[in-house]
């Protein structure tokens, strides 16, 4: 057979060695291309070399290894993906907003050293998705994401196909990474250009735009086929190495050039600073040259550069002490404020929404702000036609700063709240001592579309896949009008309802077969949430997740507690008179007791069981809070297992406070757990008090 084929060796052995030749001749190729952007051949040669690889394997199967450049695509879909154990762990850092919080860091730092001299190292921080790669005698063996900071989630076959990340280590056989196991962290992320081209094919295809590259490159490498993870032109920097004594390296420079030489993509805007002042001029430029760069960086990461001094400083409970992120100050733009727009709230709230011309500002363009309400437009100082600044609160939430006064012409306006509601015309009232106008109609169609919204939402009856665009298709198409008629649609009804947008052939874009299948089956299975999730879902004002549990718990039924008088409401723990006084409210509207009943009839639970605790209620008596992103399970998740072991879990920390669990990226709350002392878990220590009922101890 081999014989047959043009270019390919009769011979085994001749085509084993010249096998082995070309895989070396495609690592390096690819070093130069991916990670040195300094190629030596065209694409067109290296694209010959690896079809005549493609055409040796294809003749030879026995002589296919893993690491072949021939083998980055070729793993079936995944159908999950497997936690994985880090090498150590990977911790977060702690972050300097302003340039004062960083000289307090370095002064810090100097103190600790006993004056002796320390060097730094300025990296640039990549607004993308954190990576860790474990090679094994210099073959690349599994791809892992953050996760927690102990465990993570396998994503190799993904991971593959990224042309920067090497299958082998281009190491001399005698270097100590080419022998055992070697795990390097680094980023993987989308360039500008490239997130651009993605958006534009989402567009052509009548797709949702991606929010930025970040999202984009962490949506890519969790995708359960790696066909579309190599389709995403995702491209990485690594800057770490975790087993780093195993290498004999002893500072962040000598790791950056080990890394460089064993074929990785570091970042070539590195540098040495031998002290503060060096630091703080690395810093002022990266953030002048930002928009320059052809990928999103959001600061700098400052490290000391000697592992020794490293050890000497050590760690907290979240971070080390060695390293630090500038935090880059909100990027802002300026942009013309073209109009007001009043959005109307599923409890018929009125809130003016900035609409201006759009600006890209951290990654994404915007074109709309919420202003809040009417007393903080008048203490902006907002005009209609101003020429304003534009940021994002935190580099996600869009908001507007204030105008450039100087730049007013005159023809500037004021903007005024309606007295009626621009959605149904109806009168609208402002309660005394609020700062927030109300909708007073029940049956305003803004309102309507906010409730169904609220009903299908994770915390509520989590309808999965029911988003805003497809329900505000079923409401202008006359198939929804309340929560009840979600229990109404059928399989026609659904894989027939048009999405607004057409095809390239012109013809309309439906919502398909499939996914009417799996809305009806997320529709059935929202029957048995819990009552508590069904009070949440009903939108009653001052009712959220917390009270609707305390409800839930006292009254066992929806329809023991639509008949409960006001004063009994008031009595029960988290409550109160003026969440009593809505509650019996809703349950006199005729209106609203239809829909009950409705939903009763369609076979939606209104009852909470109360079954005898399965488990010992081992942690009876303690409060729990949960921050930051927990990989292993998710938040309801989490909750729900606590709760059976007989927990509280509180949405704030406080002195009665017992524990605080922090995944990744937690927020003040963690701060707060520190400044309390209350003691703070890792992920990996709620699942081990969940399997074994017991807190572990702490570890002094």
């Amino acid at each position: 057979m081999a014989d047959e084929q043009a270019g390919v060796p009769a011979d085994l052995g001749e085509a084993e060695v010249r096998a082995a030749k070309l895989r070396s001749e495609l690592q390096h190729h690819g070093w130069r291309y991916y990670a040195l952007d300094a190629p030596e051949i065209s694409d067109a040669a290296y694209d010959a070399l690896l079809r005549e690889l493609e055409a040796i394997e294809s003749a030879y199967p026995e002589l296919v290894v893993p690491d072949s450049p021939t083998q980055r695509v070729g793993a079936p879909p995944l159908s999950a993906f497997e936690a994985v154990a880090h090498a150590e762990r990977m911790y977060s850092l702690e972050n300097a907003m302003a340039p004062d919080e960083l000289d307090a860091w370095l002064q810090r730092v100097q103190r600790e050293s006993g004056g002796r001299s320390i060097g730094f190292v300025c990296e640039l921080k990549i607004d993308g998705s954190s990576l860790a790669l474990t090679y094994e005698d210099g073959t690349l063996v599994r791809a892992a994401t953050r996760g927690d900071g102990v465990t993570g989630e396998d994503v190799t076959a993904n991971v593959r196909t990224i042309r920067s990340v090497p299958l082998r280590l281009q190491l001399s056989a005698s270097d100590p990474g080419t022998a055992g196991r070697v795990e390097v962290r680094g980023e993987v992320y989308m360039p500008k250009a490239s997130f651009e081209r993605l958006n534009a094919e989402q567009d052509e295809k009548g797709l949702p735009a991606f929010a930025n590259p970040r999202n984009a490159a962490a949506g890519a490498v969790r995708q359960k086929d790696p066909a579309v993870t190599a389709s995403r032109d995702l491209s990485t920097f690594m800057y770490q190495v975790a087993t780093v004594r195993a290498l004999g390296l002893t500072g962040q420079r000598e790791t950056l050039g080990w890394l460089r030489e064993a074929g990785f993509r570091v970042n070539p805007d590195i540098e040495y600073c031998a002290g503060p002042a060096e630091v703080r001029d690395f810093c002022e430029k990266a953030v002048a040259r930002r928009g320059d760069l052809d990928y999103e960086i959001d600061g700098v990461v400052v490290k000391v550069d000697s592992f020794a001094m490293q050890d000497e400083l050590g760690f907290t409970a979240k971070a080390p002490r060695w390293a630090i992120a500038f935090k880059f100050p909100p990027e802002e733009k300026t942009t013309v404020l073209r109009g007001i727009r009043v959005q109307v709230g599923r409890t018929g709230a009125l809130t003016p929404v900035a609409e201006f011309d759009p600006v890209l500002v951290a990654g994404s363009t915007i074109a709309r702000a919420t202003l809040h309400n009417e007393d903080e437009i008048r203490r902006k100082g907002v005009l209609i036609g101003d020429t304003i600044i534009v940021r994002k609160a935190g580099d996600v939430i869009p908001e507007v700063v204030g105008p450039v006064e100087r730049l007013r012409d005159g023809s500037e306006r004021e903007w005024c709240m309606r007295a009626e509601c621009p959605s149904c015309g109806s009168a609208v009232w402002r309660e005394e001592g609020e700062v927030v106008p109300r909708c007073t109609n029940a049956g305003c169609p803004a309102q309507r579309l906010e409730r169904l919204g609220h009903w299908a939402a994770r915390g509520a009856l989590d309808i999965e896949g029911m988003g805003p665009e497809i329900i505000g298709r079923l409401v202008e198409q006359g198939l929804l009008h309340d929560v009840a008629d979600y229990y109404a649609l059928t399989f026609e009804q659904l894989a027939a309802v048009d999405l607004g947008r057409t095809k390239k052939d012109g013809s309309p874009v439906l919502l398909g077969e499939t996914v009417a299948e799996k809305l009806l089956a997320s529709i059935e299975s929202s029957k048995t949430r819990q009552l508590s999730r069904v009070l949440f879902g009903l939108g009653i004002r001052h009712v959220g997740a917390t009270v609707a549990e305390a409800l839930a718990g006292a009254f066992g039924s929806l329809d023991a507690l639509l008949v409960a008088p006001e004063d009994e409401l008031a009595r029960v723990e988290q409550v109160g008179p003026k969440i009593a006084e809505s509650v019996r409210a809703f349950a006199d509207n005729h209106e609203n007791i239809a829909i009950v009943r409705r939903l009763q009839s369609a076979g939606v639970s209104t009852i909470e069981e109360r079954k005898s605790p399965e488990r010992e209620q081992t942690l009876e008596g303690t409060t729990w809070v949960l921050t930051g992103s927990l990989e292993g399970l998710t938040r309801d998740a989490a909750t729900a297992a606590l709760k059976a072991l007989g927990a509280r879990v509180s949405g704030s920390v406080s002195k009665k406070t017992t524990y605080v669990v922090a995944g990744a990226d937690p927020g003040s709350k963690y701060d707060a757990a520190i400044e309390l002392g209350v003691r703070v878990l890792s992920e990996a220590e709620l699942s081990e008090a969940l399997q074994s009922g017991v807190v572990p101890e702490a570890v002094e």
